[in-house]
């Protein structure tokens, strides 16, 4: 009975639901501890003999048991049910501040089973202390999501691998790749790859040992996205953001503004840009809350947005002079769906037929090569997202960078376990009003 029923847990678990049958091998590891104990008898009973007749080995074989069972339990929990992230940066204020802890589930949009699977447990891409990677690429697997209760909806916050972090540069690392090439290839021509392999150590990650990024899901597949003016619109329609969105504002007063006022509206030195002292003119980045309060401050004489108009190859995909500000429309491909393709607009799809669904492209003046062969149309693999940060000018988003694959997202937050300020120190940087603040998108 035993045996039937963690047998039954077990290719439910394992089998069914991760749809992969190697794992039935684990079935005659349960008929032993369950029923013929042949494991028990000749080894681990000699094992637990040879571990009780010496002192200091029992100690070690402890210790060294409990660190391995400890690791197998958190790497399953990993993998399959939730994994812990961090706000490294400023890129969804208000909604999410630096410093907060979040829970991330891999329940929502189902476990992406690993890519790399020979790794350190509960290590991302590095070492610690040595810096070497922390995962081989000697056996690697294609892209596998088992059921989720769910796939990504619009308005979702979504953590997911930097798609353009598959080329990183190690001692630059918080820099794109792509835009610095692409500075090298103005400044140097045909040599900028050699001279860039010169300066830098340049190292290639698999999709599943890419940095973790948090955005929201503002465009699911089908749709089309546009920034009019710094204001959103999904299929021509306003997108309706979330009170905490933060923009840039230039705020001008007849006297500094007091520490009880940045306190009181929980601005942070994330959120001041600049300010001039000459002229009382301070750069912030505001809620609208924040912009209505100091608008009804005596000493403030006006809050304007700051809208972005500059031009410039930076932002995706780099040849249609877009702006943060100014974007689009950009239609985001579908998984099944067909796009005709020229060479004008070939610069939107380029990395998703080359890199993210692994083409062989090429292009021979008006004429382009998928694997070889003319093409003038496209059939889209997978699902792909438009992502974009709460702090929309503070954020790299896909504005800079473009989709996100399918293959790419990892989970969505649920909720802040752990929030610490990091302008202040323990134990006033404890935010405990975000303690355990759930996200509904």
């Amino acid at each position: 009975m035993r045996f039937a029923f963690w047998t039954t847990i077990y290719v439910l678990w394992f089998v069914v639901w991760t749809d992969n049958l190697w794992w039935l091998l684990g079935v005659p590891v349960i008929f032993d501890l369950c029923v013929s104990k042949l494991f028990n008898r000749y080894v681990w009973s000699h094992y637990k003999s040879w571990k009780a007749n010496n002192r200091v080995v029992k100690e070690i074989m402890s210790w060294v048991e409990a660190i391995v069972w400890a690791a197998a339990v958190a790497s399953i929990i990993h993998i399959y049910v939730f994994q812990m992230y961090k706000i490294p940066s400023p890129s969804m204020e208000g909604s999410m501040m630096v410093g907060d802890y979040l829970y991330v589930s891999k329940i929502t949009y189902g476990p992406k089973m690993p890519n790399t699977p020979i790794a350190m447990p509960l290590v991302h891409n590095t070492m610690p202390f040595t810096g070497g990677k922390s995962y081989s690429e000697a056996l690697q697997y294609p892209y596998k999501r088992i059921a989720g209760r769910r796939s990504v909806e619009r308005g979702d916050i979504v953590v997911f691998n930097y798609p353009t972090g598959d080329t990183v540069l190690l001692e630059q690392q918080a820099t794109n790749y792509y835009d610095v090439l692409k500075d090298y290839q103005r400044r140097y021509g045909a040599s900028a790859r050699r001279k860039l392999a010169q300066d830098y150590t340049i190292e290639a990650r698999p999709v599943d040992r890419r940095e973790n990024y948090v955005k929201r899901a503002v465009g699911i597949p089908n749709d089309t996205v546009e920034v009019r003016d710094g204001v959103l619109y999904v299929n021509g329609v306003e997108f309706d953001d979330p009170q905490e969105r933060q923009y840039l504002y230039q705020v001008m007063t007849s006297s500094p503004l007091s520490k009880s006022v940045f306190d009181r509206l929980d601005i942070s030195s994330y959120d001041m840009v600049d300010y001039d002292r000459v002229h009382n003119i301070y750069l912030l980045y505001l809620r609208d809350s924040d912009v209505k309060a100091l608008r009804s401050s005596s000493n403030v004489v006006s809050v304007e947005r700051w809208v972005d108009r500059l031009e410039s190859y930076v932002f995706f995909p780099g040849d249609f002079r877009w702006t943060e500000d100014v974007f689009g429309p950009l239609w985001v491909p579908a998984k099944g769906a067909t796009v005709a393709l020229t060479t004008d607009n070939l610069p939107l799809y380029e990395r998703i037929i080359d890199v993210y669904e692994q083409n062989e492209l090429k292009v021979d003046g008006d004429v382009i090569y998928i694997n070889g062969e003319p093409a003038d149309s496209y059939t889209f693999k997978m699902d792909y997202y438009f992502m974009m940060g709460d702090n929309r000018h503070n954020s790299a988003d896909s504005r800079f960078w473009g989709f996100v694959p399918e293959d790419h997202i990892v989970g969505h937050p649920r909720f802040v376990w752990l929030s610490l300020d990091p302008d202040k120190s323990f134990p006033d940087n404890i935010r405990w009003s975000r303690m355990f603040k759930g996200f509904d998108q």
